[in-house]
């Protein structure tokens, strides 16, 4: 039975929270990182940004953008395009990048496959953004040959305001060193969807080329573009990318170490990984954190392992580089137990790091979740997620069918339906908000993990519920 309680019955709660409430941390070196989920049940993330509104902007790769509060966790769906996508298996809606200047011209871009009769192609578009939704469609670069593997596409405004899109080999080894072909290589196009006039190759799209499905693109030390790249059975990489260099698939895996591999690196001008896995252990987003919140990981390379085919490497690396970014001299190993780990983006203020989950298994699978670690001893400011618009907050939690589970809403969820959903996607309850603070019917589930959704106008907001 849900209960309303009284006011002093609520204040002897939220007593209870700081005495009951767990929170999962870690050590890394000398500082303590606090987690919070702050978004769960999302479907298969594929891109996850920090936008200039202060918001993390996600792709769903089933053709859905999703804008999330990272305070309250409150997740707006912007666009919605699944009629336009095809999202089986590996293709989908997948890169995603915001114009540099958002704030003036606020644009955002995508990269995602569509079918055209029997054929499964690419295209690069971009969105309006008035505030509110995405609007305004218009196709930059069409026709791209996709497959049901190897699409790409990551996403990056460069530096110069060029768009980067990397594209995979879809399948066809062969096409990464034919540059007539656009597949298996990194593209470098105008904001308007034209060709840049200085691009290394007369009249092409094509940036560097050689590549078997690059899904990592972030700038680091220096100012230097680097990639990471899916390898065969062998040979992830992760590259340093130069202008107009041949990155050697499929005549090369990983470093020229064949004398065959050796014999075409020089003869074609092949630039190697600054490192490499075998076997594959699926490498994907990467980002640069660049932040004193974290300083054992400041000038380091964030990198989010799916984990192969067996799923059993995924986890975040960490990245150390030499004095001038040309080699990687270290690397540590987080996260191992998340499942597949596909992106990674970083709040510029307080330093806080956000991963997005993609399943346990190939090639991914719902319900995923939106992750923070934060180092809560570096405080800029002191935001209390109640005094925002609205909220859902769960306490106790960890909860007990003896002592219960609870939970409060801001006034604007009054009236609107709430879900309990187990961690893989079974919905096990669905009851009308009618109180600000209401027990949560838990009595007889099993232990285990549960989390709580509710929409309204404004969004959706997910907690977890651990019961014990």
């Amino acid at each position: 039975m849900l209960k309303k309680y009284s006011f002093a019955f609520l204040i002897a709660t939220l007593f209870t929270i700081n005495i009951t409430t767990a929170q999962t941390t870690i050590t890394v070196g000398n500082t303590t990182l606090t987690e919070r989920e702050v978004a769960i049940g999302v479907q298969v993330p594929w891109e996850i940004l920090w936008g200039p509104d202060d918001h993390i902007w996600a792709t769903e790769r089933r053709g859905q953008v999703l804008r999330i509060d990272p305070e309250n966790g409150n997740t707006e769906t912007v666009l919605n395009i699944q009629s336009q996508v095809d999202s089986g298996g590996e293709p989908g809606l997948l890169g995603m990048a915001l114009h540099p200047d958002f704030e003036n011209t606020p644009k955002v871009y995508l990269a995602y496959n569509y079918s055209q009769g029997f054929s499964t192609k690419e295209r690069l578009v971009s969105f309006d953004w008035d505030g509110t939704e995405l609007s305004n469609e218009l196709i930059l670069l069409d026709n791209i040959n996709g497959g049901g593997i190897h699409n790409g596409s990551r996403l990056l405004i460069s530096t110069d305001e060029k768009i980067l899109m990397t594209t995979g080999d879809r399948g066809n080894s062969d096409l990464s060193q034919n540059l007539e072909e656009l597949n298996g290589k990194l593209l470098r196009i105008n904001l308007d969807g034209s060709i840049p006039a200085d691009n290394p190759i007369a009249d092409s799209y094509i940036y560097s080329y050689g590549h078997r499905n690059a899904q990592g693109l972030a700038y680091g030390p220096n100012g230097q573009l680097y990639s990471s790249e899916h390898g065969a059975q062998q040979s992830d990489e992760f590259n340093l990318i130069e202008e107009n260099r041949n990155y050697g698939w499929p005549n090369v895996q990983g470093e020229c170490n064949t004398s065959s591999e050796i014999n075409f690196c020089n003869t074609f001008n092949v630039r190697e990984p600054l490192a490499e896995w075998s076997p594959c252990i699926a490498v994907n987003g990467i980002e640069y954190y660049n932040h004193p919140a974290i300083p054992e990981w400041e000038g380091k390379m964030m990198m989010a392992v799916l984990g192969g085919l067996g799923g059993q490497y995924n986890r975040l690396t960490v990245m150390e580089f030499n004095a001038d970014g040309t080699e990687i001299i270290g690397q540590e190993d987080y996260f191992d137990d998340y499942g597949r780990i596909r992106d990674v983006c970083i709040n510029p203020d307080n330093g806080a790091l956000f991963f997005a989950t993609n399943g346990g298994s190939y090639p991914g699978s719902g319900p995923n979740r939106i992750i923070e670690y934060r180092n809560l001893d570096f405080i800029i400011d002191n935001v209390n997620e109640e005094n925002a618009t609205q909220f859902i907050n769960v306490f106790p939690n960890p909860a007990s069918q003896t002592v219960g589970c609870f939970a409060r809403f801001s006034d604007n969820f009054i009236g609107q339906k709430m879900e309990l959903i187990a961690y893989n996607g079974q919905s096990v309850e669905t009851f009308e908000i009618t109180n600000n603070q209401m027990e949560l019917p838990i009595q007889k589930l099993a232990k285990g993990n549960y989390y709580v959704k509710a929409t309204n106008a404004k969004g959706t907001i997910t907690k977890k519920v651990v019961i014990q």
